[in-house]
């Protein structure tokens, strides 16, 4: 006869899997994001672009709210959801266009490779996570992976743009981490949602004002770009990533970021048939070695 404390153990492994695989979602969908950003903002103004992408998520999500008439946030998860929308609405969409205006996609790769950290750090301090020490060796020895890989492949100084991207990964990993706790109360998509009809008000006056008198010399590439960080990882993303924190462990299941890099290296390789060598393989092998470890141990 199965227990009740079986059954309890089988649920918290199932929620487990599922939210690892609701991060992998995710973080696919993330995986595109510089790279959309880098292509738009070479034609469109970063505080343009930045503005835009969060107004169009945000009437989406307005919409979202009204059709399945969800409840308003207490007043107690306002200020939660501020700082949400402060670091993944606002905050690292401006910095890491800012950033790209100096370095190149590549460049990011160094600090996307210590994002996992950041939310981990969070997620304790947040989210009271106290995730086991050896998940610090793994977590820690993947992100030097990521930013040794992206060292190698050659990268030019520059002062400015690696501050922005710094502060861009710090922030995004707060936004991270207490939209993961609170979507524990009050579900993933709603929390992206609600994060992004708080900033509306603010954001979609700012798209107004930043837009160009002509879009004349504005390509295609760069309305793909804005439409895929608009829908993609604006809102999208957000609704596997916040549910997949929350059901994993934010420490844990943040650790999945390692592999945005070479997922969108691989897209690269796909659809733009750029050479993978072997040593991206056999980073992206090191790298995924290092989530199971995280994985195992996060908890």
């Amino acid at each position: 006869m199965v227990t009740m404390s079986e059954r309890s153990m089988s649920k918290t492994r199932e929620n487990t899997a599922q939210g690892w695989l609701n991060g992998f979602i995710g973080v696919v969908l993330f995986s595109g994001s510089l790279p959309a950003t880098r292509i738009a903002v070479l034609e469109l103004s970063p505080v343009l672009l930045t503005a835009a992408r969060a107004s169009i998520a945000g009437i989406l999500a307005v919409i979202a709210l009204l059709v399945f008439k969800e409840k308003r946030p207490e007043p107690k998860q306002i200020f939660p959801l501020a700082i949400v929308a402060l670091g993944v609405v606002v905050g690292f969409p401006l910095l890491s266009a800012l950033a790209l205006e100096y370095v190149t996609s590549a460049h990011s790769i160094v600090f996307i490779g210590i994002l996992p950290v950041a939310t981990a750090i969070f997620g304790i301090i947040r989210g009271g996570e106290r995730p086991r020490p050896v998940f610090w060796v793994f977590s820690i020895a993947g992100s030097l992976l990521v930013a040794g890989y992206a060292v190698s492949q050659g990268l030019t100084a520059s002062p400015a743009g690696d501050i922005l991207m710094l502060g861009a990964v710090v922030l995004c990993g707060l936004g991270y981490a207490e939209g993961a706790k609170l979507t524990k109360t009050l579900g993933g998509w709603q929390v992206i949602s609600w994060a992004l009809a708080l900033s509306l008000p603010v954001m979609l006056p700012l798209a107004f004002i930043y837009t160009p008198a002509s879009f004349d010399g504005i390509s295609a590439g760069a309305w793909i770009g804005l439409a895929y960080v608009s829908l993609f990882s604006m809102f999208i993303g957000f609704i596997f990533w916040y549910k997949g924190l929350a059901q994993g462990g934010t420490a844990a299941v943040g650790q999945l970021q390692l592999l945005q890099p070479f997922f969108g290296l691989a897209l690269a390789s796909f659809l733009l048939h750029e050479k993978v060598s072997i040593g991206m393989l056999a980073v992206t092998v090191g790298v995924i070695l290092c989530v199971a470890g995280t994985k195992k141990f996060g908890k």
